[in-house]
């Protein structure tokens, strides 16, 4: 009896111990903070640094990101959780360049590359203007509402020209009054930064309006008139110069000279392009970029488009998988520039493809000196077979291959387009910002083509996996093949 009741005695004890550590796990279970998304045991991308810390838990509630801690250290719960171990994680890439239009019959095709550039990791997206502006800005408001499934859309709106513009939609201005006028009209339409072009702009109207919209605290993208000196152009305020062909002139020892005579038409076509590219001097242009580079102009390459053009007769793209994306309107678009370049004869291949490697081969230079430099495709309609999407990938590889890092190329997509719009909250694997996140199989650090090994993506928060991100492919594809 005795026995027995000492058998009881031990077995109810052990009974009571097991139910206080029960009860102590489950106490310290509940009392982990909540959360909407963990990733866990993945190795973090420091894109500003150019380097990981493995074994990490990234935590996101709200759209942002509330907890980046060792794995081990973990003290949150969430209802949805990734494992990801072997796999590298970092901002999402952004594309500072790149264009909707084609005119409201195009608007549907346009609307589709939203999801088009999810899917291929872009989570922002610089809109350098166009034809239809009055749908854009509403697609960005609704993205950014969490209504509309896409990338965060920065844009210009309608772009500054003289009058009778080649390019459709811009707003023609003649003189100060007109200049006034427009950009009281940007403003009201609250774009996200200003774009001027020179195609009819004059000189004087052109530097003016620089000035006037920098007073009005916009930042500026532009092209930029050979018949003005870049130092001007760089004193009267632009923010950024879009596509690097622009600074060859601005490298030359001859810069001035060169301006003047196409200010009177004395040098123009290929004379002038003869010109610019054999006065083109690295002493000289280290000099004008190291300015640029003091009072904070910026560069976007643009290398996608005249690659694929320059090499079109090694890779013809007119019969692309990805073209089932793309909206036959779109496609029609693109024919122009094609339709030209195949018109070519063997000497005029070789000229432009030696004009390509000679521009392409400033980035170097401009990297030296200092230059902010933003990854940018030209994307878009009109931009022949420069895929949305596809080509911030392609940007990507062919900013390494003339004269980037890896991590120089990454930080011109995720940190400096933030960073040129005055964006807070971006850029960074971090507490607080947006949880705008890539998830990749492999390291882009070490090979930059890895950016296209994408396991999934965080966008506004909200986790898509691989399955997900291939049905908005195939969705879009669909919706492309029915015209809608």
């Amino acid at each position: 009896m005795q026995q027995n009741a000492w058998v009881y005695f031990h077995r109810m004890k052990r009974t009571l111990f097991f139910l206080f550590l029960s009860g102590t796990f489950f106490s310290a279970h509940s009392q982990k903070a909540p959360a909407d998304l963990i990733i866990r045991s993945v190795s973090v991308i420091d894109v500003e640094r150019g380097r990981t810390a493995a074994n990490q838990a990234v935590v996101v509630k709200d759209g942002r990101i509330i907890a980046v801690t060792p794995a081990s250290k973990l003290r949150h719960a969430a209802p949805v959780e990734v494992d990801g171990t072997g796999k590298f994680i970092m901002p999402g890439l952004w594309d500072n360049h790149m264009h909707f239009g084609g005119g409201d019959t195009l608007a549907h095709e346009n609307r589709n590359l939203l999801p088009l550039m999810l899917a291929y990791g872009i989570t922002g997206v610089r809109d350098c203007a166009a034809d239809i502006s009055h749908f854009v800005l509403p697609w960005r408001d609704s993205v950014a509402k969490g209504l509309l499934e896409g990338p965060h859309i920065f844009t210009s709106g309608p772009k500054l020209e003289g009058y009778k513009s080649v390019w459709k939609g811009d707003i023609e201005i003649g003189t100060k009054e007109e200049l006034g006028k427009a950009l009281d009209s940007l403003q009201g339409l609250k774009v996200d930064f200003v774009k001027i072009t020179d195609n009819t702009l004059k000189a004087d109207l052109y530097l003016e309006s620089i000035r006037e919209t920098r007073k009005r605290g916009f930042v500026i993208s532009g092209h930029v008139p050979y018949a003005i000196p870049m130092k001007e152009i760089v004193d009267a305020g632009i923010s950024s110069i879009e596509h690097i062909t622009y600074l060859l002139k601005a490298g030359s020892s001859e810069e001035e000279s060169i301006s003047r005579k196409v200010a009177s038409g004395e040098l123009k076509g290929r004379a002038l392009t003869d010109k610019v590219n054999s006065t083109y001097d690295k002493a000289s242009a280290l000099k004008m970029f190291r300015y640029m580079a003091s009072k904070g102009v910026a560069v976007t390459p643009t290398l996608s488009l005249g690659h694929i053009l320059s090499y079109w007769d090694k890779h013809d793209r007119r019969n692309d998988d990805y073209l089932r994306y793309i909206g036959k309107g779109l496609q029609s678009t693109y024919a122009g520039r094609v339709n030209s370049i195949m018109k070519h004869d063997s000497a005029a291949i070789a000229f432009r493809k030696a004009n390509y490697e000679k521009s392409s081969a400033v980035l170097a230079d401009l990297q030296q000196a200092g230059v902010m430099i933003l990854a940018g495709t030209d994307a878009g309609y009109l931009n022949s077979y420069c895929y949305p999407g596809l080509a911030l990938h392609e940007e990507l590889a062919l900013m390494v291959r003339y004269g980037m890092t890896p991590q120089q190329a990454l930080k011109a997509s995720v940190i400096n387009g933030p960073k040129f719009l005055g964006k807070k909250g971006y850029g960074t694997v971090a507490p607080g910002m947006h949880a705008d996140l890539l998830l990749l199989d492999a390291n882009p650090l070490e090979d930059i083509h890895n950016t296209q090994k994408i396991r999934g993506l965080v966008s506004g928060g909200k986790w898509r996996d691989r399955v997900y991100l291939d049905e908005l492919l195939a969705e879009t594809a669909r919706r492309t093949a029915a015209g809608i």
